[in-house]
Order: structure tokens, then sequence, then C-alpha cells
């Protein structure tokens, strides 16, 4: 990492109004800028939504933090230090995360970043970490293809969760499929993902629809699902306003046709927020849910309720932010400093962490993680059961060839990349 770090009073000279511009005189281009208050331990930036769209997954992921860190602080810190804390409500507005990321790595000088659900926010604030080589951790499942050299996707990709799913479909329902999915980056390559897997396994999907987000109204997908007649629909349907898609499923009586998804009961608890049997015969591929009856995340949901009383899920992500706390500490106590490039290498080294689903890897060389990935079936009562459990690796990026332990990357690769090289 190149640049001189900053002093306050190099940045602050001119008053509240220059300190862009101050902060831009002082770095080198590509350099990490840093405002030091003088403390020795770490400041993590908690930037997760608690109010607006994203409110309800957002929530939970900034309480799970907070749960991980008050924990370790409990037990001795970090490096013998106690972890502060930078959390203000981004609100779920992009250009907010922007200037709160700014902030943050100017003002804060935060060691570590976790930060935004959509990969609209993450697309957001992706120029501004890597041009401050930031440390970022990304804990929404997502899209996938993300090979960028300080961010660290922690969440279960597409290719992790559909592949996951899409084969049980289809051995269980049959090889015509239908997709719906929001209309947005995630949703588009998610859809295209449905294709490959099907592809690979002798299916094919005979329908498909991008359903803009806040639409509320599914009569007209609903009609054309039942003219296609497939054998079961994929959704990524996404937010409070597709959730609305399971109630008008229901009433028109599509629950004949089962759902397969990425997206629904694992991260916004439509199982629980929607009355029976409306989501009866969905299918989930989850790395992560409250309902996984083992001891340890038994202790773990125990643990989260003891210290936010008024919760009402802890969905996949929140589970990601949680684990990836200890993820962190263990990588500074292996680094024996808090230096972000250090940090980093040792990341990269390669780490296992104990996470509420199972013991999880750290990939070093995709900054991915090889997730417990199982099927989640809600039954007419909205029961859950999980099936078919087994670990999914990061495959697509080694298949792209990213390996940014030994090349620097800042790039996403999407499912058309993955076609050039098979």
């Amino acid at each position: 990492m190149t640049g001189r770090r900053c002093s306050r009073r190099d940045v602050l000279a001119g008053g509240s109004a220059s300190v862009l511009a101050g902060l831009a005189g002082c770095v080198a281009e590509g350099g990490l800028v840093g405002l030091s208050d003088g403390s020795s331990g770490p400041t993590v930036a908690i930037l997760e939504d608690r109010s607006g769209t994203f409110a309800l997954t957002g929530t939970a992921k900034y309480r799970t933090t907070k749960l991980a860190i008050e924990e370790i602080n409990r037990d001795g810190g970090i490096l013998g230090e106690e972890i502060e804390v930078f959390a203000p409500d981004p609100q779920s507005d992009n250009m907010r995360y922007q200037d709160l990321t700014r902030y943050a790595i100017y003002r804060e000088d935060v060691d570590v970043m976790w930060a935004g659900y959509s990969s609209a926010t993450r697309e957001a604030i992706r120029p501004i970490v890597n041009e401050h080589e930031q440390l970022y951790f990304y804990t929404t499942q997502y899209e996938g293809g993300v090979c960028d050299e300080t961010v660290f996707p922690l969440g279960a990709t597409a290719r992790q969760q559909l592949g996951a799913v899409v084969p049980y479909m289809i051995e269980e329902y049959g090889d015509e499929i239908y997709t719906i999915a929001a209309d947005y980056n995630f949703g588009q390559l998610s859809g295209d993902w449905v294709k490959i897997i099907a592809e690979e396994h002798g299916a094919e999907v005979v329908g498909e629809e991008y359903i803009p987000l806040g639409e509320s109204q599914f009569g007209s997908t609903i009609n054309d699902i039942q003219s296609a007649d497939p054998d079961f629909v994929m959704s990524m349907l996404v937010g409070q306003d597709h959730s609305s898609f399971y109630e008008q499923r229901l009433a028109s009586g599509l629950t004949d046709i089962p759902v397969g998804t990425s997206t629904n009961m694992a991260q916004e608890r439509e199982h629980l927020r929607i009355d029976p049997p409306a989501l009866e015969d969905v299918y989930a591929g989850v790395s992560y849910m409250e309902e996984l009856p083992t001891e340890r995340n038994e202790a773990f949901v125990e643990r989260y309720y003891d210290r936010w009383d008024d919760a009402e899920y802890i969905n996949q992500e929140a589970q990601n932010n949680y684990f990836s706390v200890y993820l962190y500490k263990e990588a500074v106590e292996r680094a024996g400093t808090f230096d972000q490039e250090a940090v980093i290498e040792e990341l990269e080294g390669g780490i296992e962490v104990e996470a509420p689903e199972g013991d999880v890897t750290l990939d070093p060389a995709t900054h991915h993680v090889e997730h417990n990935m199982r099927v989640a079936h809600a039954d007419e009562t909205h029961e859950i059961t999980f099936d078919d459990e087994r670990t999914i690796e990061p495959s697509f990026l080694h298949d792209v060839g990213c390996d940014l332990t030994s090349e620097a990357e800042q790039t996403q690769y999407e499912p058309a990349d993955y076609y050039e090289v098979i």
C-alpha cells in the first residue's frame, strides 16, 4: 500500500468544508487515508440498515455483529484491546452509504468494515473501498463473481445456493423450470445461473420473468406460470413487496407447483410473516436458518435473543456477520497487528472458524467461504426441515481463474465468463 497517512491536522486545517480537498492533497493515488485518534485498539464500521427498504435484514445483521463484538470485548478484546464501533444507520440509501463509507475511512480511520445488504449497495461503495484499500466484509448471499483484493464476500453465492436447491428440485419434481427473479443485478445473474445449472442436469428453463423491485401484484406472472405448467418455479424475489407473491400463489391455487428459492425464508422469514399454507412446498438453498437443529446453533440463538429480546429472526446474512467478526479476530491475532495489509495476508493464508451453520473455511484464492449448504423445506404449517446437507466450494471463481493470492484484482465475473472457460 502506498501514500502517507494524513494527520487530523492535515485534513481539518481548512475547516470542515475542505475535508475532501485536504484528503486529496495528502495521499498518493491508491493510498490508504487514515485519521488515527491515537487509540491502539481496532475501530470497526458496521454500516447495516436499521430503517428503510432493507431494515428487515439489516437490523439483524447489525445486531449479530454487535453481539460478536461484545462477546469478544468481554473476553479480553483482540490483542488485549477493546474493539470500538462506528455504526450509523445508512437507512437503505446508497448515496448515504457512499457518504458514510468515506466518513468511516477518512474520519474514523476504521480498520475493517461490515456494510450493506444489496449488491447495488456493495457496488456503490466498492470503488471507494478499492481506492483506499479498505478491508471490507460483505456478508449477504449474492450473485457471486466478486474477485477483489480487499473485499471478502462471505455469504453463499448464487452458484452455491442454487447448486444445492436446483439439482434437488430436478430430482424430486422434474426438468421444466420457470424462473421469477428481482429485476436487478442479483436477480438477473441468478437467473443465468439457474439456466447453467439446469443445463448441467439435463433440465431447461421454459419461462422467466424479472420483476421490478417494489412490485407487489403478481396476477399476470401467476397466469404465465399456469400457462407454462412447469415442474417447479425458481424464485429469486427479494424484499417485502415481492413477498406478496406467496399469498397470491395460495389464492390462485398455484401451490400445486412447488417453488425452489435462493432468497426467501432464510432472509426475510416469509414462512413466519405469512400465514400458512402460502409457503407450502417451498424449498430454499441455504447455508443457515434460525431453525437449524444443532446444539451449536441453538446456543447461538439463545445468546442472540437474550441480548436482543425484541428481535424477530436471525437471517442467513446475520449469521455471516457473526462468524466473520471471529474470522477477523483470528486473522488479527495471527498477524499480531491491526494493520490491514497484514490482516489480509493472514486471511489469505486460509482460516477455519466455528459458525452457527457449522465449521466454515475461508478460501484464500477467492476470499469466499466454503459453506455448509442445505435444502430447507416448508410444509403446509410452515414448519422447516432440512435435507441434502453438503459443503459447496466457491468453485465458479476458481473456474474463471480468480486467485487473489497471486494476482490483485478488482473484478466482478459473470456467468458469461464461465461459459468461456467450459
